[in-house]
């Protein structure tokens, strides 16, 4: 039996060594990410905005008032995607074009059926798509078109500044968020391979005639993670796609305490659909051994030098994605003691089978 629990530990010291050289070179790479998304005044192409929107009449406001009449924008197109609320009346009241959603038909998940209804009646070069709880500078459809411009994205998707309002959700919120830093690297940051491609669905540039020439949102359509769906079928066919840091020109109000981080969040951090089984339980390792345990250990004294540097580097990333929060008071900086129940929330995606629901639709 000592023999055999010899062998465990050794077994268990090369799982975590090899979870902590992988994460340590994700976290690395933020020595390398490409700059920010910056305000710019390099003449673009026409730009049309496109929000998809469904029940979302206590949230939209803030958006349109900053992006209706933006400079460059030339229009804004909200989709109504069949809201019981008076989502569509707010719109036309900021000045937007509303466009009544069809049904979704089959093989579509909303969100997808959504944008594709917009882009498709859009007539602008360029498409920059937001979610209705985004809170954008004006300056920012102009800054992005004129990166992708600039870089020939295909697709560029970037990441804003999180506003969390309440403690209880600025605790969890950056722990979840800094699993996929240990997954993926920072925004801005070289995938190395297609599929591992990342993107964030909340703010997307596209080209609108040359992506409708692709398929639009079709060949994502039943996808509930589409965002990352999409820029990985993209890259896969030899698409440039961006992610990058826009945490200066765009700020995103997406849940609004502890249970919306858990709930919502939580339903697509293991990326379903998306990440095959086998890599999705090897990130859920790597996120266990890497962020999760060194700081119990060391609590516990049982750590080892390996800690001390895995620990070390975990807040690091607290330094890292300081710029990703509206408010980094004692919640935030605390917020590694979450990492456990952020790892929870990733096996209990894994685990999860069958069907979801989502904004009252259920989805395979």
């Amino acid at each position: 039996m000592r023999a055999l629990g010899r062998v465990l530990a050794r077994l268990v010291l090369v799982a975590r060594i090899a979870s902590g050289v992988a994460a340590i070179a994700r976290i690395a790479r933020a020595a390398t990410v490409a700059p920010p998304i910056r305000p710019t005044l390099t003449p673009v192409q026409t730009i049309g905005v496109v929000v998809p929107a469904r029940d979302e009449a206590e949230r939209i406001s803030p958006l349109l008032d900053a992006i209706v009449g933006a400079p460059g924008v030339t229009e804004v197109i909200v989709v109504d995607d069949q809201s019981s609320d008076t989502t569509a009346a707010i719109a036309r009241a900021a000045g937007a074009t509303v466009v009544a959603g069809n049904p979704l038909p089959d093989g579509w998940a909303g969100k997808a059926w959504a944008l594709q209804q917009g882009i498709a009646v859009s007539n602008a070069d360029w498409v920059v798509t937001l979610d209705a709880d985004a809170r954008p500078d004006p300056a920012l459809p102009t800054a992005l078109v004129a990166r992708a411009t600039a870089e020939r994205f295909d697709l560029l998707t970037v990441g804003g500044r999180f506003e969390c309002p309440t403690p209880a959700s600025r605790w969890l919120h950056p722990a979840m968020l800094t699993t996929l830093v240990y997954r993926f690297g920072p925004p801005g940051s070289t995938p190395g391979r297609p599929a591992r491609t990342m993107a964030n669905g909340q703010c997307m540039t596209l080209p609108r005639a040359a992506f409708l020439e692709a398929g639009g949102m079709g060949p994502v359509s039943n996808e509930v993670v589409e965002d990352l769906a999409l820029g990985r079928h993209l890259a896969t066919d030899g698409r440039r796609v961006g992610f990058l840091d826009a945490s200066e020109l765009l700020t995103v109000r997406m849940f609004e305490s502890f249970g919306d981080v858990w709930t919502g969040w939580g339903r697509s951090l293991a990326l379903p659909g998306i990440e095959p089984r086998r890599r999705q339980l090897v990130d859920l390792a790597i996120v266990t051994l890497a962020q999760v345990l060194p700081i119990p250990r060391l609590l516990l004294r049982r750590g080892d030098v390996l800690d001390v540097v895995l620990a070390a580097a975990r807040f690091g990333t607290l330094a890292g994605t300081r710029s990703a929060y509206e408010r980094t008071d004692a919640p935030y900086w605390l917020s590694p003691l979450a990492d456990p129940l952020a790892a929870v929330a990733i096996g209990r995606g894994i685990a999860r089978r069958g069907r979801q629901t989502w904004r009252g639709r259920t989805y395979g």
